[in-house]
């Protein structure tokens, strides 16, 4: 059985006799797991091997741990700065802040791995203009290439992890003011301004070798009428065909409120797929999850398949390893810095 383009979450810490009955169906490919599915590193490692053991290839599993205030696992875990606290450290040290940003991403990743977690949905790639109420400190810096040189250097942690990248969100949220869980953004500005600007970091991140991307549910008024996760021009023409990106794209949640004016749930998703998106996510919704998953019984889309098959995590380590290893020390170590002051500089 190959893997279905729908990404669903589940109730709670263990498996619900529907929820593995739906996880088995041809159209699910991949589990977000959230706080409420959390418990400890034990409780979780567990839940993981019980979805792991329902079909073969496994269904993805990921997760929202991009420190900061979205950090979806906590108790065993290290709590993890938030990504403008790179940022700060690179206006006084860029050198360090980028070996920081390399340890913490490997922390972030094995820390998962560890617990059998395939990939996080990080790093946040969009600039922190000052405006976004739902992008803030999640984002490195303001500055499109200290963004880069930060998020590079966090995934090539990442990746020495065994763990995949997923950029968002693109083409960029930080020039709207609306969460687009709650409401509708617009982004007015000229394509041109976009693209030489927010569209950098996604740009040079392509080319690193960022494995997937999740757009942002935002209209960019002046470049095409939807958002950009249902938009053929963002996603085929710019995405794929400008930016030459051959990865995973992941549509964000479909239950968000920026997404309501496409339609009912299997309208979203049939308009995110048709769009370019290889995988979609319905979350917090069981009934829009289940409509949808009945709609793609018949979808087949093999060149999706092959692009999701390369986001499952390597290098497998045990709890016990992870500890002993030097690096998860040190990180560790920078981590103890930050939560005794988070705005001094580190004396590393």
């Amino acid at each position: 059985m190959s893997h279905g383009p729908l990404m669903l979450d589940l109730s709670g810490t263990c498996l619900t006799t529907e929820e593995k009955e739906m996880l088995q169906h041809p159209a699910a490919g991949g589990i977000i797991l959230f706080s409420r599915n959390f418990e400890s590193p034990e409780q979780v490692t567990a839940l993981v091997s019980e979805i792991r053991a329902l079909r073969e290839p496994s269904l993805l599993i990921a997760v929202d741990q991009e420190g900061g205030r979205v950090q979806r696992f906590k108790e065993g875990f290290t709590r993890l700065p938030p990504a403008a606290w790179f940022g700060k450290l690179h206006d006084e040290n860029a050198k360090q802040a980028r070996s920081v940003a390399q340890s913490v991403g490997w922390l972030m990743a094995t820390e998962l791995r560890s617990v059998g977690v395939d990939f996080s949905f990080a790093p946040v790639l969009d600039l922190n203009r000052g405006i976004s109420q739902v992008i803030g400190d999640r984002a490195f810096n303001g500055m499109p290439m200290v963004v880069t040189e930060l998020a590079q250097s966090w995934m090539m942690g990442v990746h020495d992890a065994g763990m995949a990248a997923v950029g968002k969100h693109f083409p960029g949220h930080g020039g709207v003011l609306e969460d687009s869980h709650e409401a509708l953004p617009v982004d007015r500005r000229r394509p041109e301004d976009i693209m030489m600007e927010d569209l950098i970091p996604f740009q040079r991140m392509i080319k690193y070798g960022l494995e997937a991307i999740m757009p942002a549910h935002v209209i960019y008024e002046q470049s095409a009428n939807e958002l950009a996760g249902f938009s053929h021009f963002w996603l085929q023409d710019v995405l794929r065909k400008r930016l030459g990106f051959q990865g995973v794209i992941f549509s964000d949640d479909l239950t968000m409120a920026a997404a309501g004016g496409v339609g009912d749930y299997p309208d979203r998703a049939d308009a995110a797929l048709a769009a370019g998106c290889d995988m979609v996510l319905v979350c917090n919704n069981h009934k829009g999850a289940v409509r949808v998953l009945e709609s793609l019984s018949a979808y087949s889309n093999p060149t999706g398949q092959i692009r999701l098959s390369r986001m499952h995590g390597r290098k497998p380590i045990g709890h016990e390893e992870m500890r002993l290893d030097p690096r998860w020390k040190s990180a560790v170590n920078i981590i103890a810095k930050y939560e005794e002051n988070p705005l001094l500089d580190l004396d590393l």
